[in-house]
Order: C-alpha cells, then sequence, then structure tokens
C-alpha cells in the first residue's frame, strides 16, 4: 500500500467520493439543532427530567456490605446492636460516592475496630427483602485483625470473635446461613 495515496482508492477516485447503493440522508435543518423531540422545549426537557427524578424515587435501590471476617484462628467476629435484635456480621450501607470496598473498611473500622489483612473477597449479592423491596446486600469474606478491644457505644452493645462451633446464643437465621454457605453446607442463596 501507497501510504502518500491513502486518500484515493487503487482506481484514482478518493475514498470519500459518493459510493453507489444507500446514501445516507441529509435532513433539513429543524431548528431545533439537532436535538431529539424530547429535548427540544423547556417545557419536554423539564418533563423528561421530572419523570427521571421519578425513576430514582420509585426504582431506586439501597445497598449494603456485610462481611465474614475471620481472624488468624479461624474465629468469625459478630456484633450485637442497640437497635435490632441478635448477633450479626458487621456491616452497614454504602453511602453516595462511596464505593463496596470503602463501605467495607469503614464499617469494619467502626463496628469492630477491625482492619483488612489482605483483599476481601466477595462472596455473593443478595436481595434483602425483608428490609425492603429494594435493599441489596453485598457480603464479603476476609481475614481481618483488630487494632483495640471494641468498647460498647450506642451503636454497637458486644462485639467478638466467635469459634464456629461455639456461637453465642441469638445468632441471627441470615447469620448462620451465610456461615454455611461459606462452609459449602449449602447453596448460595439470592435472599438473604
Amino acid at each position: 500500500m501507497n501510504i502518500g495515496n491513502m486518500g484515493q482508492s487503487e482506481h484514482g477516485a478518493s475514498n470519500s467520493d459518493p459510493k453507489p447503493g444507500l446514501q445516507p440522508a441529509v435532513l433539513p435543518d429543524d431548528g431545533f439543532g439537532g436535538r431529539p423531540p424530547e429535548l427540544r422545549s423547556f417545557k419536554a426537557r423539564l418533563v423528561t427530567r421530572l419523570i427521571h427524578v421519578w425513576f430514582v424515587l420509585t426504582r431506586s435501590m439501597t445497598l449494603g456490605v456485610r462481611a465474614a471476617c475471620f481472624d488468624a484462628e479461624g474465629r468469625v467476629f459478630l456484633v450485637r446492636h442497640s437497635y435490632v435484635p441478635g448477633w450479626h456480621m458487621p456491616g452497614g450501607g454504602v453511602e453516595r460516592g462511596e464505593t463496596l470496598g470503602q463501605a467495607l473498611v469503614k464499617e469494619l473500622r467502626e463496628e469492630g475496630n477491625l482492619v483488612l489483612d489482605g483483599a476481601a473477597e466477595l462472596f455473593a449479592v443478595y436481595f434483602n427483602h425483608r428490609t425492603s423491596r429494594r435493599d441489596h446486600v453485598a457480603f464479603y469474606r476476609c481475614t481481618v485483625r483488630q487494632t483495640a478491644p471494641k468498647t460498647a457505644d450506642r451503636e454497637i452493645l458486644e462485639a467478638g470473635f466467635f469459634a464456629l462451633d461455639a456461637l453465642p446464643d441469638g445468632v441471627t437465621a441470615a447469620t448462620r446461613r451465610r456461615l454455611a454457605e461459606l462452609a459449602g453446607e449449602a447453596p448460595v442463596a439470592e435472599d438473604w
């Protein structure tokens, strides 16, 4: 191929010359700068915006993180909250502008003074219909270490590491299901 003549075909015609067959339609200037009909007037733009806001309000979802946090001895970390009964794995909501990973690190620090030893592994994402019709939970498995004992506060009444064969009374059914899934004793569910 001759690089000096790239604008021309082998037969001397320009590659930009019209070719026989179907040609793109030439649209007349419609006075709207080529905007689609739904964005041509202020009223149309406003209605379109309101529809999008409605979708956000009616179709949005909430997202949270939880983790099965194991220490070097293979014990799992559980917390007992002040506002809901039972023992749970640590976790919480993902805020606007926050990644799943950032939310996980924040929640582990806040609920247990925990830091990750290595990367957290995303195990599954669940639909949490017991909380709402739009709640989802990203569930992780990770190895952690505790920087200091967790003292009771307004949110966490008790927290600690427990051997899997010596879990405290009151461990929630969802926590038991997740631990069984992690151990391969139960299939991974879609619902929390």
